[in-house]
């Protein structure tokens, strides 16, 4: 199984995907290619997408961890080995609101502990 997932696609490269992939969302690609047409398929994206494109390729494999993960240009998402193991690790943008029932447990907590 090959997973491309694109910030942004020429048009000419977007069509030629089409051809073996289903997009089930815009830039997000999957196809279940053999493994010889998947790394012709990862030459073509390297040699005819610019830096700006930012692709991230998820690529099935028989060794350990069963996957590889490839990236190019600007993926705004960083990937990372931990123990041999390849993660994508996702920055959120702001850290997620506190909302009123965990401010006043908070204060309550303060107030017990003084």
């Amino acid at each position: 199984m090959l997973v491309v997932v694109a910030n942004d696609l020429p048009p000419a490269v977007r069509g030629r995907m089409k051809l073996w992939f289903i997009e089930p969302r815009a830039n997000v690609f999957v196809s279940g290619v053999r493994d010889s047409l998947a790394k012709k398929v990862v030459n073509y994206l390297y040699k005819h997408c610019p830096p700006k494109s930012g692709l991230m390729i998820f690529n099935s494999s028989n060794t350990t961890p069963g996957y590889e993960i490839f990236g190019m240009g600007d993926t705004r998402k960083e990937i990372t080995e931990i123990s041999g193991l390849p993660l994508v690790i996702e920055k959120s943008a702001e850290p997620p609101p506190e909302s009123q029932n965990s401010l006043l447990i908070r204060q309550i907590k303060l107030a017990i502990m003084i």
